[in-house]
Formats: C-alpha cells, sequence, structure tokens
C-alpha cells in the first residue's frame, strides 16, 4: 500500500484538532511562563557579575536533564505538594498532565531567554549609556527607553530558540498525562504504526517552524523598526493559536477518562473500554502512554477514572511485595488493600500477562533449554533485552535470585522492537510478555518458571474512588469481565503490532468486541 494512501492519515487527521490544540496550549502557556520569570531575572542581574553567572550556571544544569526525566520529575513532587495543600488547606490541584509540563517546558524556555537578554544589554555601546545618564535619564528610563529597545534584537533571537525548545519538548509530555502531538509518537512506536509517527513528527515540525518564522517576522520588524511587519507576526502568532485552540476548547470534556499504560495491550484495552461505554451512552475519552506509576497515583487521585492493571504488577511494585502467593490469594489481598486507598477491583477480564523470559525456539531446543533453570548456566555467554523498566522492577531481582542470572550484557528497547532482535539474533533472550502475539509471529518459546519467582498478572479493571459507587460504570464494563482470553488477547495485541492486516488499536478493539461479545 502507497503510505500516502494509507486510510491511517485519516485516522491521525482526526486527532489533529485535539492534539494539537492540546499542544498549543501547553506550549504556550510554558513560554510565557519562562518569559515571565526569565526576564526580569536577566535585568536584575545584567550589571551583577556573581548573581549573574550562578543564574546562567543553574539555567545551564537544568539543559543537562534529560526532558522526559525533567518532566517526570515534576509529576511526584507536584503531587506531593497537592496532598500537602489539601491537608493543609483544604483544597488540592491536579498534579496530572497540565501543570508538571508547563513548569517542566518553562524551566527549559529559560537559559536561551536569560543568556540572549543579558547579552543583549551588555553588548550596548558604554558611550550611548552615557549620552543618557548626561541627558538626565534615570536608570529606569535608561533602561525602559534605550537599553531595551537596543537590545531587542538579541532579544527575540533567545525568545525564538526557547520557542522552539519548547514546542519540541513538549512532545515528551504524552507519559504524565499531557495530551500533545508526542502522543501520535507514542501510540505509533508502541503499535508500529509508523504513519502515526511520521505524522506526529511532521506537525511538531512544522508547528515550531511556523512559529519560529512569526517571531522571526517581529525580529526584523523590531530591528528595522519597519511597524508593520512586528504587527504582522503578532497578528500571525495571535491567529495559529486561536486556531489550534479554537477546536479543543469547543469540545466538550469526556465524563469518563480511560487511562492507558505504554504498550499495544493498554492502547487496544484503553481503546475497547471507552468503546464501552460510549455504546451505553456515556460520554468517554481515553488518556494514553502513562507510566506506572504515573497511572496508579492519576487513578487514585481521580484524574482518570478507570484502567487495566496487572495483578503481579500492583503486588510487586505498587505495594512491594516480595513473597509470591497463589493467584486467588493475590487477588483477594489485592482487592482488600485497593479497598482501603477508595479504589475499586472490579474483576479480572481473563486473561493473565506475566513477564516472560522467551527465545527462539529453534536455539533453546538447540541448547536444551526449556526452563529458566536451564538457562541460567549459560547466561554468561548471553546478552538479554527488555523494556525501559524491567530491569528496575521487582520481577528481575525475583529472577536473579532464584535462578542465580547473571547475562553478560543487558540491554533496553521499546518492547516490540525486542523480539524482532531476539529473532535477528541481536540478543539471545528477552523479557517479553505471555499476551504478547509477536511470540508466535517470530516462532518464539516461553521459558517456564518453575521456581516461580514471577509473580501472578491476571488483568484487572481499576475504578477510581470517586466512581466506587457508579453502576452506571460498572453495568457498561461488566460484559468485559471474564470473557478476554489469553488466545484473543494474543492476536488483538498482534493486529495492533503490525500484524494480520496492522489496524489500530481502535479497529482492533471493535474487532476484539466482536470476537468476545458473542459469547
Amino acid at each position: 500500500m502507497n503510505l500516502l494512501s494509507d486510510p491511517r492519515w485519516n485516522e491521525a487527521l482526526a486527532h489533529l484538532p485535539d492534539y494539537l490544540g492540546n499542544h498549543v496550549r501547553v506550549s504556550v502557556t510554558a513560554l510565557a511562563l519562562g518569559l515571565a520569570i526569565s526576564l526580569p531575572l536577566a535585568i536584575a542581574v545584567r550589571n551583577r557579575r556573581v548573581p549573574r553567572g550562578v543564574l546562567l550556571g543553574l539555567a545551564s544544569i537544568v539543559q543537562t536533564v534529560p526532558g522526559l526525566a525533567l518532566l517526570a520529575l515534576f509529576y511526584p513532587l507536584l503531587l506531593a505538594l497537592a496532598s500537602l495543600s489539601l491537608a493543609w488547606f483544604g483544597f488540592g490541584f491536579s498534579a496530572f498532565g497540565f501543570l508538571p509540563a508547563v513548569l517542566a517546558l518553562a524551566l527549559y524556555s529559560m537559559l536561551p531567554v536569560l543568556r540572549n537578554t543579558i547579552t543583549g544589554l551588555k553588548g550596548i555601546d558604554a558611550a550611548i549609556l552615557e549620552a543618557a545618564q548626561g541627558v538626565g535619564m534615570t536608570p529606569r528610563q535608561s533602561l525602559l527607553s534605550v537599553e531595551l529597545p537596543l537590545a531587542l534584537p538579541v532579544m527575540m533571537a533567545g525568545i525564538r530558540t526557547a520557542a522552539v525548545w519548547v514546542i519540541g519538548t513538549a512532545t515528551l509530555s504524552t507519559p504524565i498525562g499531557q495530551t500533545s502531538l508526542g502522543n501520535y509518537i507514542f501510540a505509533g512506536l508502541q503499535t508500529q504504526n509508523w504513519v502515526f509517527v511520521l505524522f506526529g513528527c511532521l506537525a511538531a515540525a512544522v508547528l515550531a517552524l511556523g512559529v519560529d518564522q512569526l517571531l522571526a517576522l517581529i525580529e526584523i520588524g523590531i530591528r528595522t523598526r519597519r511597524r508593520w511587519r512586528t504587527i504582522s507576526g503578532g497578528i500571525g502568532l495571535a491567529a495559529l493559536v486561536l486556531a489550534t485552540l479554537v477546536p479543543s476548547l469547543a469540545r466538550s470534556p469526556s465524563s469518563y477518562i480511560v487511562g492507558a499504560k505504554t504498550f499495544a495491550e493498554q492502547y487496544v484495552l484503553s481503546a475497547l473500554i471507552a468503546q464501552r461505554l460510549q455504546a451505553a451512552g456515556l460520554s468517554a475519552g481515553t488518556r494514553e502512554g502513562l507510566g506506572s506509576n504515573v497511572i496508579f497515583d492519576a487513578l487514585a487521585s481521580g484524574d482518570i477514572d478507570v484502567y487495566v492493571d496487572y495483578s503481579g504488577t500492583l503486588w510487586a511494585n505498587q505495594f512491594h511485595h516480595g513473597d509470591i502467593k497463589p493467584r486467588g490469594q493475590v487477588l483477594d489481598e489485592l482487592k482488600a488493600t485497593l479497598a482501603q486507598q477508595k479504589i475499586t477491583l472490579l474483576g479480572e477480564l481473563g486473561f493473565e500477562n506475566a513477564y516472560a523470559l522467551v527465545m527462539p525456539r529453534q536455539r533453546a531446543e538447540a541448547l536444551g533449554i526449556h526452563t529458566i533453570a536451564d538457562l541460567a548456566s549459560k547466561t554468561g555467554t548471553m546478552s538479554i533485552a527488555a523494556d525501559y523498566e524491567f530491569f528496575s522492577r521487582p520481577e528481575w531481582a525475583g529472577l536473579q535470585k532464584a535462578y542465580g542470572l547473571s547475562f553478560r550484557a543487558q540491554r533496553q528497547m521499546q518492547p516490540d522492537f525486542m523480539y524482532a532482535a531476539v529473532a535477528s539474533g541481536e540478543v539471545d533472550v528477552i523479557a517479553g510478555y505471555t499476551s504478547d502475539g509477536l511470540i508466535a509471529k517470530y516462532d518464539l518459546v516461553v521459558l517456564d518458571d518453575v521456581r516461580h519467582a514471577i509473580p501472578p498478572y491476571d488483568a484487572i479493571l481499576l475504578l477510581a474512588p470517586k466512581r466506587a459507587g457508579d453502576q452506571a460504570l460498572a453495568a457498561a464494563l461488566a460484559p468485559l469481565l471474564g470473557h478476554i482470553d489469553i488466545s484473543a488477547m494474543r492476536e488483538a495485541n498482534l493486529r495492533a503490532a503490525g500484524g494480520d492486516g496492522a489496524s489500530s488499536p481502535d479497529a482492533v478493539a471493535r474487532w476484539l468486541w466482536d470476537k468476545i461479545g458473542k459469547r
């Protein structure tokens, strides 16, 4: 199929008003906040060597922090502040999505604005400043009437750089719950929808270049003293912001928000849940690409209403249990623990998606490896790949302790890429997922965990505290409970990951409902 005739372009276009509008909203707010902080600080320290050096040094340090890490760090910080505010003053605020994204992006915008403002002001000819003093200008009058107008072209160059940085980095705000053009990229990478990835990259690039050119028009107008250029650039920016924000703001907010983590199965299940709610006459939207801890905290604080989690993730990661218990006991204890936080464990979907060590079938048979215990003695010459969080999870520590695993090398990569890597021999073993359809696609084998180092991973539906007594929500989701078996989920995951038609998560969710709805 020709890439440009791919129907997924139409799907991408359908999401554009929402994604672009939210991207512009968070970018404009962050840039405005960054300018409001940076410009006064730069003016205040321009003639003070030590404070100037400290300020520029701190801003430079912020730039060394990866954008995704900076965004992620603000979420737990704001969550703690929101809890303190609620306890001390009786009101809280949402630490999810918009606020942490704005604060992190504002910090990212500061360095070019600070540097160029200070450089522009310090570069003014001393004779001009002496002349201003000679005609009786006060320092304030000199700043407003002489220094800032002369430094403005250099300052505008810094603002242009900051705007491009903010717009580009805003694509990384998806994992903390802020809808942006990054939704295309994260969803596309997880589902191997390269149309989405390309569309998201192009949209972000066009937006950044458009804003940069409009700011350049303002800069040229200021430098050449052609007011019409400055006014045209300002009108263009205002029109761009309005054109992208109005469709997003005009859309009525969804009554229910369905969360999803960062892999294909979660995209499919969140789409399925949203479709079931809509079929029941309930307004629903999705918030996708969230990290494991972020999504649980978002549910607990009411920023999302429902999502699918896994019993083993909650048992080992969220509640830090080191022991492995039978499936029924794990679910009973989780239900009781969650109830203490007023979170409802509505029920199980009917399949398990556990971590598992996976190898090519042919190589495993050649080496006589059928279980993780068989693998243990050979790991010294082997490499293993896993997703970004596996090697820091309790499951990995449990496997190492139970089997004495010591691989020659450990690599981290996108989940879907791991399967191709192990199938091609780039790595020897991967930490895969038992419900993944790519296991069958690449003829891989799951090694038996004979010592039960990995806890059970039943897929379960969780409801936010504010939805505990919501009968309409529970009734709409009831047909899903116990009706999705492992074979159906594997086939759905394969479809969503580029196999059997390369369907979108929405289309796969409809296919999955058609399959299970007949039971």
